[in-house]
């Protein structure tokens, strides 16, 4: 988000409010400043819970239960806690500021600069390591573990500062000794949790470490590992933790990180290193032998490098001069195929040919079929067809090619899931394209949608308006639930 400076500062208690930095489910997060004897000021932030939550029981005990556990852990890579407050009715945490970004938005930013670096990647991993094991086995002041567990890491709660820091914050569902009430219900973001943290099962650092697992790998490979398009089916890929091999999206990763990442993202957590400090002995054991040693000032320069490529590529004046959707540009029928193919479990089999090759074979395929290809990533496409002529032959020029397709994916030993949407556009004649936001709508995010829906039965899958225009065998599937209470017949091809 980005933040909003109000003109003139909101005096809240003893700090002034100089800038919203973000807004959650349960607080606001704001840049303050604090003012104190003989002219002292500090910069900080203030998170504050948000009114509508200001007199809920349940949610104040979180947000009280954040600045408790967290206070506790004074460590070089954790966001420290300054104070537990109340101002009227509003609970606030005064926090350590850090001056950066949060590792999330610096993954989006880097995508124009290129892969992660391998070096830097570990390095943040190792940090991470270091504040888990300090939270893990932190103990009271009669020697009694408390058993923290964070139960949210993901890049978003990871911080990287200009000067190459790294800290995790955000203790809000944490679970320790010292919390009270309802720890069975599940919080947190779904495509980070561990299959333990799903099944409401009773946690301990080892959660965490699965957790980190999923951010190294998606550092690594720039794929989402568990994410999909619903709730439910990212729950089911975490409950199943099945694992492609990070080599077959990133060839220069050594059979020893893959299987570092394939030993932390084990489905049972007896199969997973002890704790964060077993983890760390072997990543920084891999490190010096592979040469990927980095350090803060290596992660500060990238960060610089990141922000500043940016910076250059981005064009204020873009926006005003974006063309807009008239009136008169009528809609024009499309057939829209999206398609991601997925190597195996490693325990079953290896992939025959790379992605990059894969999808040098695919690029042909399409040509031959008269498909654009809209959208290009490491082992996905999104293809269109504008309808010129016939709606027929368009519909059925996708499905053979969504079969050719799927055959030369098997043949190199990878699936490939896919979803054919027929649709409406209105296509703008300038760009090409539908105007802005394009992606999530009509037969855009049908045909993603559908693909997800395909990885569970390995065949194309397509809506009955494009069945009745094919001469290749369809089966129905069924009647599907796509939003509240509407529904779409679905089609196998084959």
């Amino acid at each position: 988000m980005t933040p909003s400076s109000p003109a003139t500062p909101e005096i809240f208690g003893n700090y002034h409010l100089l800038e919203k930095i973000a807004t959650g489910g349960m607080a606001e997060v704001y840049r303050a400043r604090a003012h104190g004897a003989m002219g002292f000021e500090k910069i900080l932030v203030i998170k504050r819970i948000l009114d509508s939550l200001a007199k809920d029981e349940e949610f104040k005990e979180l947000f009280k239960v954040e600045a408790r556990i967290a206070a506790l852990l004074s460590h070089v890579n954790i966001v420290q806690v300054f104070e537990l407050g109340q101002q009227d009715e509003s609970l606030y945490i005064a926090m350590e500021y850090v001056h950066g970004i949060d590792l999330a938005r610096l993954v989006s930013r880097a995508r124009a600069v290129g892969e992660f670096p391998v070096p830097l990647a570990l390095f943040a991993c190792g940090e991470v390591l270091k504040a888990l094991q300090f939270a893990h086995h932190y103990t009271d002041g009669d020697g009694r573990p408390l058993h923290i567990v964070h139960c949210d890491i993901s890049p978003q709660n990871i911080l990287i500062s200009f000067s190459g820091e790294v800290k995790i914050t955000d203790f809000g569902i944490s679970r320790a000794a010292i919390q009270k009430g309802n720890a069975d219900v599940i919080r947190g973001k779904y495509a980070y949790m561990s299959p333990e943290q799903v099944e409401g099962k009773a946690l301990d650092g080892r959660s965490d470490l699965f957790s980190l697992g999923i951010v190294l790998y998606e550092l690594l490979t720039g794929r989402r590992l568990f994410k999909s398009k619903s709730r439910d089916e990212t729950l089911a890929r975490v409950r199943r933790a099945e694992v492609p091999s990070p080599r077959a999206y990133r060839p220069e990763i050594s059979e020893d990180l893959e299987a570092f990442l394939l030993r932390t993202l084990s489905r049972h957590r007896e199969d997973r290193f002890v704790d964060a400090a077993e983890m760390m002995d072997a990543l920084s054991a891999l490190i010096v032998r592979e040469g990927h040693r980095a350090t803060n000032n290596d992660l500060a320069t990238y960060l610089r490098e990141v922000i500043e490529a940016a910076n250059a590529s981005a064009e204020p004046a873009e926006a005003a001069a974006r063309p807009r959707v008239a009136r008169t540009v009528p809609p024009s029928p499309v057939v829209v195929l999206a398609m991601e193919a997925s190597p195996p479990p490693r325990s079953i089999a290896t992939p025959r040919a790379s992605l990059a090759g894969l999808t040098q074979e695919w690029a042909g395929i399409i040509s031959e079929g008269g498909g654009e290809i809209w959208e290009r990533g490491e082992g996905s496409l999104l293809i269109c067809w504008t309808v010129t002529s016939g709606f027929r032959d368009t519909v059925s020029k996708a499905v053979r090619t969504s079969i050719a397709l799927q055959k030369a994916t098997a043949a190199a030993g990878y699936r490939l899931s896919v979803g054919v949407a027929p649709g409406v556009a209105r296509v703008l004649p300038e760009t090409r394209r539908p105007a802005e936001g394009w992606e999530l709508a009509g037969p855009f995010y049908l045909a993603r949608w559908m693909m997800n829906l395909s990885a569970h039965r390995g065949r194309v899958l397509l809506t009955e308006v494009g069945a009745r225009q094919v001469e290749e065998g369809t089966t129905l599937l069924g009647r599907i639930p796509i939003q509240g209470n509407k529904y779409i017949n679905l089609y196998e091809v084959g």
